[in-house]
């Protein structure tokens, strides 16, 4: 992780000389490119500290860091999934009614949003209710 840590460094330090140089070389007139390399040095410095506090809450090497490490070691719950849900193929059927609404009209929003709010409500609540209830 400390190796991450140095690489988004790095980048966001390139990031904000690039950006620094682009600026002057376009007598910072140019309103997206000057900004667009700010936000990539930003984003990479954020990066950087959430992974060193990460790794500061971790208090050691994770498996993938060390030379000698497992892939067994790296193993655990990453979550809890429903394999018999149906919600997230409405979800996805709102949101790509969303995206095809950009491409045709505006007017079609009106009815992605209903089906996506109602797919991602469905997904939220599905553990709340029924045989699957906690």
């Amino acid at each position: 992780m400390k190796l991450s840590i140095k690489l988004f460094i790095l980048l966001g330090v390139f990031g904000l000389v690039c950006a620094v140089v682009y600026g002057f070389l376009t007598r910072f007139d140019e309103l997206v490119g000057f900004p667009g390399l700010l936000a990539v040095a930003a984003m990479s410095f954020m990066l950087a500290v959430y992974l060193w506090l990460v790794d500061r809450h971790t208090g050691g090497v994770l498996p993938e860091d060390k030379l000698d490490g497992e892939i067994v070691e790296s193993a655990g719950e990453y979550g809890h999934f429903s394999p018999w849900s149906w919600w997230p193929l409405l979800l996805g059927l709102g949101c790509a009614l969303a995206f095809v609404s950009m491409a045709i009209d505006w007017w079609l929003l009106m009815l992605a949003g209903p089906v996506a709010v109602l797919g991602l409500l469905g997904l939220i609540f599905e553990h709340s209710r029924g045989d699957h209830a906690h």
